[in-house]
């Protein structure tokens, strides 16, 4: 197993600090595709020698064109896309410095192979890893899906033997009986008798080698149903429940191609055990007998071979790619009416005879009874195309269906009335995936649903929604819990803290650190919680009231920082001089011993769409800190002069009527000219050329 392969099976502790690894310069997406051409060069060589390294680079290219040579266009427009952009950031990042590049993946694998030892080690120490523990559950599961193929190959080796002996029986026993039938007198010689022993004991041979084949079948196939239970009652339900995690900013959910070959290998080898138990029908229709093996087990085994490869087959559908609209990758489950979604529907059963059989048709919430809905709730129509053949990609191999143009329409109606309990963004809906696998002796009906959608009508709505697809996805696995907002469990602050620093980590380069999510933490939960991860706190406290009195829900004002930072302060949060989430009381501790004009960066607390303020510290005639604050910049302020620029331009007018810029250390003691001074942007570049007019008020403490 690869390196790459290895660590995809970690925890999501582990898949983190991984996921930290890889930046846009070179993505994670290229030690995806090709993890197999990566691992097999030394890179730390091929850093040392420039020649190897423009080599290496120029075949790094190649390879990510032969990729997307084998992508179909109709079924990849934005993967080819995306490989396209990947080069583009290659060329211009590493043709002048290859070595560069080897360095990187050089250092890269080294801290990769660090991270997998770290978590085998903890393993060692008993430390309970769940990935380590995971590794050893899939190993465990390889060897049995191995040693299932082997079994299933000796039986076709068996069978061929026994088709042989019982050839070579008959044989001799037709010829027997002529011989005996034109002696004369019917006296029997003794040359007969010895060959009448001999047919006997061949008998007895034969006997036993068709019990054998009937037991190694047996065998096979309560092998094939263990491994079964484990796939569809085990590793698929991980993977859905890592699959909620990553649609809700988690570590990317890989390892379905893992689980992919443990379908297919389980399914090819049933259908090979099917295939053997027909020649055991044919051996058995050429010659029999009373209590032979062959007819006594046989029909038991037809009927659980069938039973195990239908049971397999049913559970075969996924969902790779959750519902998602391309304007907003980062937040799959919340469709917009009239705006195109995407999903894709993949079969973990990948044989060749299934291609472009399987026809799947999309629907949104079909057959649901009166009590999985809620009186006075929306209808859809699903508008594009709705129903897409499954056929093997080119670029992945595998079986799958992508629907790439769909949309809702809300059904005009006048049930939605005052009447209904939730308000729209707490309303769930799903979309239904049906297909028929028809086979020889053979016919399922197929289906799966998508996790739970939350459809909005103006974009206005698209954080509240969001927070409901955090929150349900944090407490609830149930697929078809529709009714869950009718009375949402609490959650735990460990739990929530632990999202929350994904929705920066997913948007940004950046996580929350333990003292930010203490802040949060003193934010959110009542007083006598505070602290304590075991701490609860409430839906309406999450996305409804204001908490403390202040006049944003939690997690609207959390939204409102995430985007201010992603359109106007993702370089500097990235960097890491934004303390951002922090206390007034808290602030004036950190600065009472620092230097004057020492400042922080910290998100207001009272705007609703984000806002960051400046403070400083100056100390009086005798000795004593003040610490004073800007009034909030916003997004409307930063879409006109960047925040470094107002830093290196803030001033304010002494006693003696001189221009004094105040902020001279970025907290704890790094000059302002250091941290920012490569985002400076000339000023007359900037609309606004003195900031102070734009934000004069300040607050002093």
């Amino acid at each position: 197993m690869t390196l790459w392969n290895q660590l995809q099976l970690l925890d999501s502790l582990y898949l983190e600090q991984v996921d930290q690894l890889y930046d846009e310069a070179f993505p994670m997406e290229i030690r995806q595709y090709l993890s197999q051409w990566i691992e097999s060069h030394d890179w730390e060589s091929v850093a040392s020698n420039v020649s190897l390294a423009t080599l290496r680079f120029h075949e790094l290219l190649n390879q990510l064109d032969e990729h997307y040579s084998r992508l179909n266009l109709g079924n990849n427009f934005l993967l080819q896309h995306n490989i396209r952009k990947i080069k583009r950031n290659l060329q211009e990042h590493f043709q002048e410095d290859p070595v560069h590049m080897a360095m990187i993946i050089s250092s890269t694998l080294n801290e990769e192979r660090k991270i997998l030892e770290n978590a085998l080690r903890n393993q060692g120490k008993g430390g309970s890893s769940h990935g380590s523990i995971t590794m050893e559950q899939q190993n465990e599961l390889d060897n049995k899906v191995n040693n299932l193929k082997t079994t299933v190959q000796k039986i076709e080796q068996v069978i061929q033997v026994l088709e042989d002996v019982q050839d070579e029986y008959d044989f001799k026993r037709n010829t027997l009986q002529s011989r005996v039938e034109v002696e004369m007198n019917g006296q029997i010689t003794k040359e007969i008798q010895q060959e009448e022993m001999a047919i006997r004991q061949m008998f007895v041979g034969l006997s036993m080698k068709r019990e054998v084949v009937i037991k190694e079948i047996a065998n096979a196939l309560t092998l094939a149903e263990q491994i079964e239970l484990t796939l569809i009652s085990e590793e698929l339900p991980e993977w859905k429940k890592r699959q909620q995690m990553a649609c809700i900013g988690g570590p990317p959910n890989a390892c379905l191609d893992q689980l992919q070959s443990w379908f297919t290998a389980v399914a090819e080898s049933l259908q090979q055990i099917r295939q053997q138990l027909k020649k055991v029908q044919e051996l058995v229709q050429k010659f029999t007998y009373n209590n032979d093996p062959l007819t006594l087990g046989k029909s038991q085994l037809d009927d659980q071979a069938l039973a195990v490869f239908k049971s397999l087959i049913l559970n075969s559908l996924v969902v790779e790619r959750q519902p998602c609209m391309p304007t907003h990758p980062q937040r799959p489950l919340v469709i917009k009416t009239g705006v195109q979604f995407t999903v894709k529907i993949r079969s973990l059963v990948k044989l060749p005879e299934l291609n472009c059989q399987l026809k799947v048709k999309v629907s949104i919430d079909k057959d649901l009874t009166e009590k999985d809905t809620i009186k006075g709730c929306r209808k859809f129509n699903i508008l594009g195309t709705f129903s897409k053949v499954m056929n093997l990609e080119e670029s992945s191999g595998c079986l799958a269906a992508e629907f790439r143009h769909l949309q809702l329409k809300e059904m005009k109606s006048n049930n939605r009335t005052n009447e209904t309990p939730l308000i729209i963004s707490e309303e769930l809906h799903i979309l239904n995936f049906e297909t028929q696998l028809i086979q020889s002796g053979l016919c399922v009906d197929l289906s799966i649903t998508s996790l739970p959608v939350v459809v909005i009508s103006h974009v206005n709505q698209l954080p509240s929604a969001w927070g409901s697809i955090l929150w349900y996805n944090m407490l609830c696995s149930e697929p078809h819990n529709l009714l869950f907002f009718l009375n949402p469990p609490p959650v735990k602050w460990g739990q929530l803290s632990k999202v929350l620093s994904w929705q920066f980590s997913s948007a940004t380069k950046r996580a929350l650190n333990s003292e930010q999510l203490r802040t949060l933490a003193d934010r959110v939960l009542s007083h006598e919680a505070q602290g304590d991860p075991e701490g609860l706190i409430h839906w309406n406290t999450f996305c409804k009231m204001s908490p403390n009195e202040r006049g944003v829900p939690f997690w609207l004002w959390i939204d409102g920082i995430l985007d201010l930072i992603k359109r106007h302060l993702l370089n500097i949060w990235n960097d890491g001089y934004i303390i951002g989430f922090l206390s007034k009381e808290r602030e004036k501790v950190l600065l009472s011993d620092k230097l004057p004009g020492t400042f922080l960066l910290r998100f207001s607390e009272s705007c609703r769409d984000g806002g960051i303020t400046i403070t400083w510290v100056e100390y009086s005639q005798d000795g004593e800190p003040k610490t004073h604050s800007v009034k909030p910049y916003t997004k409307s302020d930063l879409a006109s002069i960047s925040l470094p620029n107002v830093i290196r331009d803030y001033t304010l007018t002494a006693a003696q009527k001189i221009p004094v810029n105040p902020l001279v250390y970025l907290y704890p003691d790094i000059p302002k000219d250091d941290a920012f001074g490569r985002y400076y942007i000339s000023s007359s570049d900037d609309l606004f050329q003195d900031p102070v007019s734009v934000k004069s008020t300040s607050r002093q403490n």
